[in-house]
């Protein structure tokens, strides 16, 4: 969002109170364009508002506000109103959500994308990164996570380290050259990773030092990592 449709949005808000419905944001803030409204659509913001019962149904209301020309309209909006009271539109799935959290503010206010998939990678005996501190030194563990940092620092003898965080915190993977060499694009592409491999648990200080690595989900998240700094 451009910075003068964030500050006059907050100065509307702040003037003359909440926003009622889709048509009264769109009539009180006129510099918002529509790409604006619907990316605040798309993530739920406007999710409160009365009635709006989900994202979809908000992306619908907002495309009949922007069709609102000229003040005969806009005094009249009512005309525009639908006569029924079903919506269109079916309510997003959790991974729609996700998706268009992530592609519009790069972060989602709800559960972790892992926390979804939790049930399942228990049942594959895949740790939490929460439960491999309890596990010890020398176990062969497996792990998932959102990568979310690869670095390969010039002192470390060619080894690439991954961070991959899940809805618990954060688990450190030590990638070997030869493992990066057979999985060159699950290391530099994959956004979820699943890793098996040894656990280095010393001093609370905790990383698996893989011996495989596979992709665990190819959801179109724009997920954005910090890669190689």
């Amino acid at each position: 969002m451009r910075k003068q449709s964030a500050e006059a949005l907050v100065k509307s808000r702040q003037e003359s109170g909440a926003f009622l419905s889709a048509e009264d944001l769109v009539s009180r803030v006129p510099v918002l364009n529509r790409k604006e409204l619907t990316i605040l659509a798309r993530v739920g913001a406007l999710n409160r508002l009365d009635g709006i019962e989900h994202r979809r149904d908000a992306l619908w209301q907002i495309e009949r506000a922007g069709k609102m020309e000229g003040p005969l309209l806009r005094e009249k909006s009512h005309i525009l109103q639908e006569e029924t009271l079903s919506l269109p539109l079916q309510q997003m799935t959790t991974e729609e959500r996700l998706i268009s959290d992530y592609a519009g503010t790069g972060l989602t206010i709800g559960k972790h994308p892992m926390a979804y998939r939790r049930d399942a990678l228990r049942r594959l005996r895949v740790s939490s990164a929460e439960e491999l501190k309890t596990l010890r030194d020398g176990d062969y563990v497996k792990t998932a996570g959102m990568v979310i940092a690869r670095q390969r620092p010039g002192t470390a003898m060619g080894f690439i380290f991954l961070s991959m965080e899940d809805e618990t915190g954060i688990a450190n993977v030590i990638v070997t050259t030869d493992l990066y060499e057979r999985e060159r694009l699950v290391v530099t592409r994959a956004k979820f990773i699943q890793a098996e491999g040894l656990l280095q648990n010393q001093d609370g200080v905790i990383h698996v030092k893989a011996v495989s690595l596979k992709l665990v989900s190819d959801q179109a998240l724009e997920v954005r990592s910090h890669d190689f700094h």
